[in-house]
């Protein structure tokens, strides 16, 4: 897009977050401790149509902060097309993970975290709010969902 194209419909809008949730393999993950110390990390991710999967090592910052703070915001990269995320995080480990969550993660990124020699966990995260803008334009109809609940 470029700053002269007409903004997007939410309908669009909401279909192109649909599109870049199956197409993108990163996103960016931010959690918080206790104190509030933030923690921002990128890390691979699956859709499942339902929910976003991440992993990663339990023991690390990002892995406690969502163990105990049970929230995340998750955003793609681009700054010019903003896709926020903000969700509720339930802890898998990599025996009680369902098996269709961790074959559709192996299947996108190419690495299974049960056969690590590591310990990880799953997080499965699922949207409680959506918001996407292309620029200035289209921030009055950024909210696409809310409490849960796709609005368009």
């Amino acid at each position: 897009m470029t700053i002269m194209d007409e903004p997007r419909s939410p309908e669009r809008r909401k279909q192109d977050v649909l599109d870049r949730l199956e197409r993108e393999t990163d996103i960016w993950v931010a959690s918080a401790d206790g104190d509030g110390v933030p923690c921002l990390v990128a890390l691979w991710f699956v859709w499942d149509g339902e929910a976003l999967w991440l992993a990663t090592r339990p023991g690390n910052p990002t892995g406690r902060n969502l163990g105990t703070g049970r929230r995340t915001r998750l955003a793609f990269g681009d700054t010019r097309d903003v896709v926020l995320i903000d969700g509720e995080v339930e802890v898998h480990t990599r025996e009680e993970v369902p098996a269709a969550a961790a074959e559709a993660f192996r299947a996108k990124t190419g690495w299974d975290p049960r056969g690590d020699s590591a310990t990880y966990a799953y997080y499965r995260v699922r949207p409680h709010a959506v918001q996407a803008w292309h620029e200035v334009r289209e921030l009055p109809q950024r909210h696409l969902m809310r409490n849960g609940i796709w609005l368009v």
